[in-house]
């Protein structure tokens, strides 16, 4: 995807200035409600009419205030997930997903209804009605009705926002798998980082309507570090084996150990950096079950204390120090320390 805007649109007092171009499939739209994030899209997907401006999507001009064009929505190609699934009552799971099918144009259509089905998973609630569904099935359903109209670029304006946090990354692992198996470019809009970090690899920041930068979904983690919240490592584990009280992932150069509260489902997990004990030589005895032999690979501030980015085996992790331990371990980049973890301290996202 190539995508430019330059756009401008008053809605009563609120004013959106946009101005970017940017290229990737993974593309993340992020900043606080009311930033501007759904006005944004909605000008992009043809929904509204920019006052002026400019769009263009893979070198095809979208919207040209100058030359008084304005594609409509229908022949842009792109495909939309709301907040809210918007399925119609009326119709069963399979009529709601053939509907934008039906109106695609037959020399566009490379995604079938069956591989979709199969892809997501999805076989099962074919003949239901959409009153008969859960809430993440109904998101599900949304998001496929949106893959199978064959879309040139999928906007998805917070489509997990009112779902259970328990069914959140479940959804998250189907969009993903979704969009890279029929190679659909996407703008995932959120105000969530994790969603952020784990949809996206390139990330639009907008705040009170103007765009203030554009980086990589790690450099947007690390930046919301010193004013939001402490980082949170995301790792992805699978294959699991019982140990004792204990479940054994291959990781990185070894293994990490999880309590077997935790395990020993496959999946995305959560490590906050704060829970990451360093140590200059290996100690003694520790009740932490992980102990990681790393190599120190970079060190960068923020709010007031520092990260240490650890590899291991290839592996990334960060710890969040203050500084005097940077000074009296002597870390610096290159050396090797010990970093402890409790089998505790994993979370399951999904």
């Amino acid at each position: 995807m190539d995508l430019t805007v330059h756009v401008k649109k008053k809605l009563g007092t609120f004013f959106l200035d946009a101005d970017f171009t940017v290229q990737g499939n993974s593309v993340g739209i992020f900043g606080p409600s009311g930033g501007g994030k759904s006005t944004l899209i909605s000008l992009v997907a043809g929904l509204r009419h920019p006052d002026q401006g400019f769009i263009s999507l893979d070198g095809e001009t979208l919207f040209d205030s100058t030359r008084g064009l304005h594609m409509p929505p229908e022949h842009r190609r792109i495909g939309i997930v709301f907040q809210r699934p918007h399925l119609f009552p009326h119709l069963s799971v399979k009529s709601n997903l053939l509907f934008g099918y039906r109106r695609c144009d037959p020399r566009y259509r490379r995604i079938t209804l069956d591989t979709l089905v199969q892809v997501m998973q999805i076989e099962h609630l074919l003949h239901r009605g959409v009153r008969h569904l859960s809430g993440g099935e109904k998101q599900r359903v949304a998001i496929g009705r949106a893959v199978l109209s064959n879309p040139r670029l999928l906007l998805m304006d917070e489509p997990l926002s009112a779902v259970d946090d328990s069914l959140k990354f479940q959804i998250i692992s189907y969009l993903k798998k979704t969009c890279e198996a029929f190679d659909i470019p996407y703008l995932f809009i959120s105000h969530a980082l994790v969603e952020m970090r784990v949809m996206t690899d390139r990330v639009i920041t907008l705040a009170d309507g103007r765009v203030t930068g554009q980086v990589t979904a790690e450099g947007l983690a690390r930046a919301e570090m010193g004013h939001a919240a402490r980082y949170v490592n995301l790792i992805r584990l699978s294959s699991p084996r019982h140990i004792n009280s204990l479940y054994a992932y291959r990781w990185g150069g070894g293994e990490l150990l999880l309590s077997t509260d935790t395990g020993p489902e496959e999946g995305l997990f959560q490590l906050p950096s704060t829970d990451i004990i360093l140590f200059k030589r290996h100690p003694e005895a520790i009740s932490a079950r992980n102990l990681l032999k790393c190599r120190v690979s970079e060190l960068f501030e923020t709010g007031g204390r520092v990260g240490v980015v650890l590899n291991y085996g290839g592996e990334q992790l960060v710890a969040v120090v203050v500084g005097e331990s940077v000074r009296e371990l002597d870390i610096a980049e290159g050396v090797e320390i010990y970093a402890a973890i409790k089998a505790t301290a994993f979370r399951l996202l999904g």
